[in-house]
């Protein structure tokens, strides 16, 4: 978000003068490296999903619903080193009008790709309980009709919070609001697998007989779910210590680590395409006849 980067700068030298840690700087290259195999990688889980017509099916929907997350996320890297290149090249008119309109929009696809990938990992849960629970009736509930119609809601809510927040970034109940939605996602996650877990417990041997098979799936949800907290978690508790305690020398030896965090972002949508490919055969396949162009 602009009003957190403005505000990182601006507390910056303050913030040093408060704290013996240096400020940790990695190489912008670093950033557009990983972005870039960001984008690809996700793209291809795209192409793999709408060239196989036997993974258009709602769960793989949700999945490259996640992909296009963190595909956003990777953009967004990549199209703010281009305007910071275009601009010290002398092309662009600094803060001008079209700067401050561009790095609007960055900012609208940053919110995006947090907002895509919370809330698509949140389908991704429901749609694994669904599986597990009611597998007999998972197709009666879960059409693809439905899951179009979730997803369209989802990304229309989060459109119109990601221009939202830019809009009235600079006000602290929205970065309040913007760091909430992380624990909430983490809460509801948390409740479906304690019910999942009791309902387990309860009727072990009909899980057993019914849905052994849809529990890698879960499992699958579990490991995106943990990759997903240990890259964004810090970038988050970093946005909390900037906004309520910028001057504090802990919190501020913390913040020195702001290119650190931003890296693991970029980092995860790198890491969620090989867990799509480690866990599931069937992309696992569509992956590889992709790679050597073989037919499908």
């Amino acid at each position: 978000m602009k009003h957190i980067i403005n505000l990182y700068e601006n507390i910056n030298n303050t913030a040093r003068n408060n704290s013996d840690c240096p400020h940790v700087v990695l190489p912008e290259e670093i950033f557009f490296t990983i972005s870039i195999a960001g984008v690809l990688e996700n793209l291809i889980v795209l192409l793999a999903v709408i060239k196989n017509k036997n993974l258009q099916a709602p769960m793989y929907f949700f999945i490259c619903s996640l992909a296009i997350s963190d595909m956003l996320g990777s953009l967004y890297k990549i199209l703010e080193n281009i305007l910071i290149m275009l601009r010290n090249k002398g092309y662009l008119k600094p803060r001008g009008h079209f700067e401050t309109t561009a790095d609007d929009i960055i900012d609208s696809l940053f919110i995006l790709s947090l907002l895509g990938s919370i809330f698509s990992l949140s389908v991704i849960a429901a749609d694994r309980y669904i599986t597990i629970f009611h597998a007999l009736q998972y197709h009666s509930i879960v059409t693809v009709r439905r899951a179009v119609a979730v997803l369209a809601v989802i990304w229309t809510c989060c459109t119109c919070s990601g221009i939202t927040m830019v809009i009235f970034s600079h006000r602290i109940p929205t970065v309040i609001t913007f760091t909430s939605l992380f624990p909430l996602m983490l809460v509801f996650i948390l409740c479906l697998y304690v019910h999942m877990f009791l309902l387990a417990r309860s009727h072990a041997r009909k899980i057993s007989t019914l849905s052994r098979a849809n529990m890698k799936g879960a499992i699958t949800l579990t490991i995106l779910l943990g990759v997903f907290i240990f890259c964004w978690a810090p970038f988050v508790l970093h946005v909390l210590l900037m906004t309520f305690c910028p001057n504090n020398p802990y919190c501020a030896c913390y913040m020195s680590l702001f290119q650190v965090n931003g890296m693991l972002i970029m980092c995860n949508a790198v890491i969620d395409p090989f867990i799509y490919a480690f866990r599931s055969p069937e992309l696992r396949e569509a992956f590889k006849k992709m790679i050597f162009c073989s037919r499908y």
